[in-house]
């Protein structure tokens, strides 16, 4: 069931990813997640490479499963963090903020899986071009740096644009979402938030909490005006920001006005002046699970879903 040419590509039991948070995606989560019959996936973010090649050796440590590396492209040990997936075997890389053209052959020549994160169709087609394997398509629904389409209308256009495999993305929680992407055209999800709200996910429980007791309407989205939007959980720090973007701050001004909120919120559990990085997704999250549980508990549904979707079938009121 659900049997997917992601699958097959990744050697996978299901069509299911872990999002790479930057602060959030280490080995502990990317384990289990593998673990648990997906891939998942530990970001490299700004973090120093050997940093990073620890995460990786730790990550082998816990599980024999397929995992990946996320890489910002915008980080300036970038480059470095490709030689480093390079040397260890990494199966699998995922990138966002920028085009990884120019390191796609490399990955090639170490039989690295290349798969980047597009928020529109033209990049995506511009990536096909260029050799990558498959696309995470992502919808501005999701947590993080964003775009302007949604999921329900990106991922169809991808999915004719390219003959590769599409990983639907930004707002999936659930069976419902999940079967709804493959609907869609997709051959997989990537899930973010979902995952943070995990009992292997090492965020502070404040982080959690925060996800966990949101609503629908909990959410809004920084940084705009300066042409990098983020998806976050209101608070006062989100109050403050916006306030400074209405005054017309510098992205400068803006950036440095951010800097370490995130961590602030990961790792010391500041709430307030930290910054909640999480998806519209997150009103529908009412629980901490097991990496294992979240992503059966997806599965089993979606086989409800669709079963239900079937009984639908030649009833018409007869």
């Amino acid at each position: 069931m659900f049997d997917t040419r992601v699958c097959k590509l990744l050697n996978i039991k299901y069509p299911i990813i872990q999002g790479g948070m930057a602060w959030v995606a280490t080995h502990e989560l990317a384990a289990a997640v593998s673990q648990g019959g997906g891939l998942g996936i530990v970001a490299a973010g700004n973090a120093p490479p050997e940093v990073i090649r620890d995460e990786i050796r730790k990550a082998r440590r816990l599980t024999d499963k397929p995992f990946g590396v996320n890489i910002m492209l915008m980080s300036p040990f970038a480059e470095d963090i490709v030689g480093i997936i390079c040397e260890e075997r990494v199966p699998v890389v995922t990138t966002g903020a920028g085009n990884p053209a120019k390191f796609i052959k490399k990955f090639k020549e170490y039989g690295v899986k290349v798969i980047p994160v597009v928020p529109t169709v033209s990049l995506a087609r511009r990536l096909e071009r260029e050799g990558v394997d498959a696309l995470i398509v992502e919808g501005t629904e999701a947590g993080g740096h964003i775009g302007e389409l949604t999921t329900m209308a990106l991922v169809p256009q991808v999915v004719d644009a390219v003959r590769i495999p599409v990983i639907a993305a930004g707002g999936i929680g659930d069976g419902r979402g999940f079967l709804a992407s493959l609907s869609l055209g997709a051959e997989g999800v990537q899930l973010g938030t979902r995952f943070v709200c995990s009992t292997e996910c090492t965020v502070h429980d404040n982080f959690k909490e925060m996800i966990i007791k949101s609503k629908d309407r909990q959410t809004t989205v920084t940084g705009r005006t300066t042409g990098y939007p983020v998806r976050v959980l209101k608070n006062r720090f989100t109050k403050e920001y916006l306030e400074l973007e209405e005054k017309g701050l510098s992205f400068q001004e803006l950036e440095d006005f951010g800097a370490g909120r995130l961590r602030l919120a990961v790792k010391e559990g500041d709430i307030t002046k930290g910054s909640v990085m999480a998806g519209q997704i997150s009103g529908l999250i009412n629980e901490v699970k097991p990496c294992k549980d979240i992503i059966e508990g997806i599965i089993d549904s979606a086989i409800e879903q669709m079963d239900s979707l079937l009984s639908m079938k030649g009833g018409g009121g007869q």
